[in-house]
């Protein structure tokens, strides 16, 4: 039979726990569909981080190598983080942010930068399309 030291049992627990919190489902979420056809995908950040440690402590009687008194402790942390919401209409994907508004110019044009290329890519495509209706 193996001899388990506690350290092990307690990074093993630890880790069952921390398992147990946290899931796919916790950083992508549930979808949620609207009776417009509409699909919501909550999406988060999930960050962790835990610790454990511990000692024998050596006796009169018996060297720290054999089966002592062990004293130890574990500690786990977590943090989620609410990103936004993937909007699903017919084949169009779009990430809507939780984000604060920016606080400069500079970070506003560049959250903008997707939204005109939409709407740059829509409007050739429509300018294309008239073309080739003109020539038929």
């Amino acid at each position: 039979m193996e001899n388990n030291h506690p350290l092990g049992d307690l990074m093993s627990t630890t880790m069952q726990k921390i398992r147990e919190m946290v899931d796919v489902n916790t950083v992508v979420g549930e979808p949620i569909r609207t009776t417009e056809g509409i699909t919501i995908i909550p999406v988060s950040r999930l960050s962790f981080g835990f610790a454990s440690g511990g000692s024998d402590f050596a006796t009169k009687n018996l060297p720290a190598s054999k089966d002592n008194c062990f004293g130890g402790g574990s500690g786990a942390g977590v943090n989620i983080m609410p990103l936004g919401f993937l909007i699903i209409k017919d084949d169009t994907v779009r990430m809507l942010p939780v984000a604060p508004p920016p606080n400069t110019t500079a970070d506003r044009i560049i959250e903008l930068v997707p939204d005109i290329m939409d709407r740059v890519s829509d409007f050739v495509d429509k300018k294309k399309e008239e073309k080739d209706t003109e020539t038929f």
